[in-house]
C-alpha cells in the first residue's frame, strides 16, 4: 500500500469510528469538503501535512494518533 492510500483509508476509518461523514469532518476541520474527497478518492496525490493536521484537529486527535495505525507499518517504497 502506498502512503496516500493509507492516509485515505485512515481518514475513512476515523470517520467511521467517530460516526461522522466526510462532509462532517470537513466542516469540523474547517477544510473544504472537496479537499477531503480529493484525498479519499486519490485525486490528491500528495496530501499535505498541514491539511492532515487540520483534519486531526477536527477529529480532536494528535498527528501521532493519526499515524499510530497498522496501515502505516509496512508501506511500499515510493521512490521509483
Amino acid at each position: 500500500m502506498k502512503t496516500r492510500e493509507a492516509i485515505a483509508k485512515r481518514i475513512e476509518e476515523l470517520c467511521e469510528q467517530n460516526n461522522i461523514t466526510i462532509n462532517g469532518l470537513a466542516t469540523q476541520a474547517a477544510v473544504p469538503p472537496s479537499t477531503v474527497k480529493n484525498i479519499i478518492y486519490g485525486v490528491s496525490r500528495n496530501p499535505g501535512i498541514v491539511t492532515i493536521k487540520m483534519l486531526c484537529d477536527g477529529l480532536d486527535i494528535s498527528i501521532q494518533d493519526f499515524f499510530d495505525s497498522p496501515l502505516f507499518k509496512d508501506l511500499e517504497q515510493e521512490i521509483e
